[in-house]
């Protein structure tokens, strides 16, 4: 301070010396000239004078450096966490394509697509007139043999006739009795019984149409009861097990759900090397089977507490890898050990500790020992 106000008076006397003796020089003479001729050697002197300013700047050791100005933030701490992400699909325990069990006409449809179904419901018939009148000539001839029955059985037990009548008037009503027996199951195979609770979720028949066995008539799901199921890379067979926490997430429906693996297969697909797990679902959303989710499975959660700074502010040395930090005005190298890693955080094990302030933004341009002015961001 004390070197610039000297200079600043020094350049003011050599400005007032010289203006002072060309004014006494010059006498009389032209004005207009005459200053013209004094602001031109203003300009040189001004010139050479702030020239020589710089100059001295150059060798001033008396003016103290700028401080390198960092944004630092202190170090925390959290339970770290990793997951496995991994693609899954909604699936229907209870989900059953139905055919007639017979060939056959369709005659009668008893539901449309939405209906609420029991189990046991019939929900279309096909043409059995053919089997009702065997039926009846069947139940005709039973009744006769019956009778025939109970007359020869009052005989053969009061030792009247042969045994062998008895038996032939027995077996005869048995015979008979197994022949609408099997046309009843005939009757029942002609309907389409659903055997779920559930609802109604595609109808591909129409009245009048054939059937046959094997063609998909009808589909029952049981929305109540669905699950995701993923398959999961043999890699991962140590660290995911039942009971594991699990983010779901439905892209389609903008949606997610927090849960636990109900199962996780100890079996592995020759083909795949992959094992099945399975999420199950509580039904209170309209969930669709087939419908993509994708699944957070946590495979690792620290037991308390760590230090976690993110990737990006580890710098890497020969031997170590190591963070900058501020302390006391000036920055630290402080060498780290990394746990796990995961979405661009590490977990820190040893150190750091939490306060720390760990420099953020100029920590790769600072070296130990810089001094700096250190900012939150």
């Amino acid at each position: 301070m004390i070197t610039n106000l000297n200079n600043n008076k020094m350049k003011n006397s050599i400005l007032i010396l010289v203006m002072v003796a060309l004014i006494s020089a010059c006498g009389g003479g032209d004005k207009k000239a005459e200053l013209e001729k004094l602001k031109k050697q203003k300009s040189e002197l001004e010139t050479k004078i702030a020239a020589i300013e710089d100059e001295i700047a150059k060798t001033d050791t008396t003016k103290k450096e700028k401080l390198m100005e960092v944004v630092a933030l202190p170090v925390e701490t959290k339970i770290f966490k990793t997951y496995i992400e991994i693609q899954g699909r909604i699936d229907a325990d209870e989900n059953v394509a139905l055919s007639s069990e017979i060939p056959g006409t369709v005659t009668k449809i008893n539901v449309k697509v939405g209906d609420e179904v029991n189990k046991g419901q019939v929900l279309a018939e096909t043409d059995a007139r053919a089997v009702y009148q065997q039926i009846a000539d069947l139940q005709t001839s039973l009744d006769l043999s019956k009778q025939v029955f109970e007359k020869q059985k009052n005989l053969w037990d009061q030792k009247i006739g042969t045994e062998i009548q008895y038996l032939q008037a027995k077996n005869t009503k048995e015979g008979l009795e197994n022949k609408i027996a099997t046309m009843h199951e005939q009757v029942r195979m002609s309907k389409i019984i659903s055997p779920i609770n559930g609802t109604v979720d595609n109808l591909n028949i129409k009245i009048g149409q054939a059937v046959a066995p094997g063609m998909n008539a009808i589909s029952v799901i049981n929305f109540s009861n669905l699950k995701v199921k993923a398959d999961v890379a043999e890699a991962y067979t140590a660290r995911i097990k039942t009971g594991n926490d699990v983010l779901v997430l439905f892209p389609d429906m903008k949606d997610s759900i927090t849960s636990k693996i109900h199962y996780a297969s100890r079996g592995i697909n020759n083909l795949t090397r992959t094992f099945a797990v399975e999420i199950l679902l509580d039904g209170k959303k309209e969930y669709h089977p087939n419908m993509v989710a994708r699944l957070k499975i946590n495979d690792y959660k620290s037991e308390k507490p760590e230090i976690v700074v993110p990737v990006k502010y580890i710098q890497k040395g020969a031997e170590e890898s190591f963070v900058m930090v501020v302390e006391n005005g000036k920055a630290v190298k402080k060498a780290v050990k990394i746990g796990r890693e995961y979405n661009g955080i590490a977990e820190i094990t040893a150190g750091l500790k939490e306060g720390d302030l760990l420099i953020t933004e100029g920590y790769d341009l600072v070296i130990e020992g810089t001094e700096v002015k250190a900012t939150k961001g």
